[in-house]
């Protein structure tokens, strides 16, 4: 596979003019540039023997052009005194300046990013097939990325057109007389081959290259993304390991002489606070994390100098030993472009590779894209020209909520937009010619905002407009209404705290009328207390036939809910989206607004 980097569009060219704008004579010139990046002794003009390459990242973009709202817009950060604040964070307009500004003065710099830039988007990417996203993203000059779970929602042949360009197959060109012209930056697919030919969808690797200095990148997502994406869209493709992949690719760019190597990997790990800014090395080095990103790093060959993920939507900055003991970073930036990294890599010219033996927390930071600095001018009218073609859809209202109707941003394993979602889904096929569904079942993963009271736009407080209910849903997966028996039903819940989401829990959000205790001092599947389990105040029948409504993600067995998979006699509905933006309309209006479900299904027992 050939190693020849990705056309930049002389992006090194650009910067370096950027980075010297006013610098007029040479002695300026010299003087206005960094340690590392000119002579630190060595005499007669010489290049120093080491150069500090700054390596800018970030992860889980998700299409989020425009500042991220409520309490998904935050980011947490501990304040002196130890206690917690809530900062504002994210759009693109903000990521750029941020990037542009923490570039000056760094002439050896390069972008990338963790995967997971698009897909689940809000409408004003995902309406256009995350076009706007590809876009963004080239004008921040992100230089790679690895592939992440959700570059597959549409499946691997979407995925060559936003890496190759192309209008849309089925919607065409959305502005008259232009093309797409797909990513400047390439997507890395180390681990997803092909079925048929065995080989990688995508380039797994690529090398940057400035006056001699190479950095080789390989990306990966991880190994379990057909668990967490619907069955089309990982059709004819397999995903390898994660460990195994990183390491074989490595070996070939070290015998190709690129001995400094950064590893993209879509998996992530759990924080042991959810602020970005605390200390991931304390008391001893990556004692702060913990998560399937762990043994990954352990098990990735020393020939990898860093490791740059993302998945879990966390902020973390640690130093996780390598196989042969050497410290190494491994950090991510939350999500929606609301942290970016910044980690210097010493490059060694005699050795070609990075300098590892002092490496330590310093060595890379979490910054917060803050909302306090000026807007990138070019993102602002990039999202304004977006934003007129989804206007006509997006700002049309939908409904009316009394108060804020959280989702994504509630930590609670009942979430009131879980249940709300999960109501409107059961009364939308409960009829007898819309599937006779009896209770209805979301995954929480699939709900990727809040309901915010606070107008977004011009529509109002308490206003819900289309692109808000996108937002929430932007899947658009199909409901299905299959038969399931009462034991598959305790199955299905008992698979919340077991099997493969026993050490991370996923608990499904349930509709109105289903009740049940869940006992968090006992393990695995006891935790779900089967006795407790009730649908309109009976107890479920393991041997009578109910149902059971759920998006086609859940209905294939997607989130580990094997169970839920064994469903028959489907009948296939309307989407999650229509359903939703029914409910609204039918149970909610200017003088009446929607308050917050109660959240008393689920009973915990901590």
């Amino acid at each position: 596979m050939s190693a020849t980097p990705h056309p930049q569009k002389n992006r090194a060219s650009r910067r370096a003019l950027a980075a010297v704008a006013g610098l007029t004579t040479v002695g300026a010139l010299v003087a206005a540039m960094p340690a590392g990046a000119h002579d630190r002794g060595h005499g007669h003009g010489h290049p120093s023997r080491t150069v500090d390459v700054q390596l800018l990242s970030f992860n889980d973009l998700h299409g989020n052009l425009e500042p991220p709202a409520g309490s998904a817009g935050t980011v947490s950060e501990k304040q002196a005194d130890g206690t917690v604040k809530a900062v504002p964070a994210g759009g693109v307009e903000y990521l750029a300046t941020s990037l542009r500004t923490a570039r000056k003065g760094h002439p050896y710099s390069v972008t990338a990013a963790g995967g997971d830039m698009v897909g689940a988007s809000p409408l004003l990417s995902g309406l256009f097939h995350d076009e706007p996203t590809i876009e963004a993203l080239n004008g921040l000059d992100l230089d790679v990325t690895a592939v992440g779970n959700h570059e597959f929602d549409e499946g691997a042949t979407e995925l060559a057109r936003l890496q190759n360009g192309g209008c849309h197959p089925v919607e065409g060109c959305y502005e008259k007389g232009k093309k797409f012209k797909g990513a400047d930056f390439p997507y890395l697919a180390a681990n997803v081959t092909s079925e048929k030919s065995g080989k990688p969808i995508l380039k797994p690797y690529t090398v940057w290259k400035k006056n001699g200095v190479k950095i080789g990148f390989i990306g990966v997502t991880l190994e379990g993304t057909p668990n967490i994406v619907t069955a089309n869209g990982v059709k004819g493709l397999k995903f390898h390991d994660e460990i195994e992949t990183v390491n074989k690719y490595a070996k070939e760019l070290d015998r190709q002489g690129v001995k400094s190597i950064v590893a993209l990997i879509h998996e992530g790990g759990a924080p042991a606070s959810s602020s970005y800014n605390y200390d991931c090395d304390s008391p001893g080095a990556g004692d702060g994390i913990s998560g399937p990103i762990v043994d990954i790093a352990k098990g990735i060959t020393p020939k990898v100098d860093a490791l740059v993920t993302g998945h879990t939507h966390q902020a973390y900055v640690c130093t996780v030993p390598d196989p042969s003991g050497n410290p190494r970073m491994v950090t991510s930036a939350s999500l929606f472009g609301k942290l970016y990294t910044d980690t210097t890599l010493t490059y060694d010219r005699g050795t070609r590779d990075i300098v590892r033996t002092s490496v330590k927390s310093p060595a890379s930071v979490n910054h917060v894209v803050s909302r306090d600095q000026a807007k990138a001018t070019d993102m602002t009218a990039l999202i304004a020209r977006w934003n007129t073609l989804a206007a006509p859809i997006s700002n049309r209202p939908q409904g009316f909520i009394s108060a804020d109707i959280n989702g994504r941003g509630s930590t609670a394993p009942e979430k009131p937009l879980g249940n709300l979602i999960a109501d409107a889904q059961l009364e939308g096929l409960a009829p007898a010619d819309k599937g006779g569904a009896v209770v209805a079942f979301m995954n929480p993963g699939g709900i990727r905002s809040d309901l915010v009271y606070t107008a977004s736009g011009s529509e109002g407080d308490g206003v819900v407009t289309y692109g808000e209910a996108f937002t929430v849903q932007p899947f658009t997966n199909m409901m299905n209404v299959v038969d399931l028996t009462g034991a598959q039903l305790v199955a299905a819940l008992q698979q919340q705290v077991s099997g493969s989401n026993a050490a991370s829990p996923k608990i499904l959000q349930v509709s109105k009328g289903l009740t049940y205790t869940l006992d968090m001092t006992k393990a695995g599947a006891d935790r779900v207390v089967a006795s407790s389990i009730q649908l309109n105040g009976v107890a479920i029948d393991p041997a009578k036939t109910y149902r059971v409504a759920m998006n086609e993600f859940l209905a294939g067995g997607g989130d580990g809910f094997a169970a839920l998979g064994q469903g028959t006699n489907k009948l296939v509905g309307a989407s999650d989206l229509d359903l939703f933006n029914a409910y609204l309309a039918a149970h909610s209006t200017a003088a009446a607004p929607l308050a917050p479900p109660a959240t008393d299904r689920i009973t915990i027992v901590q």
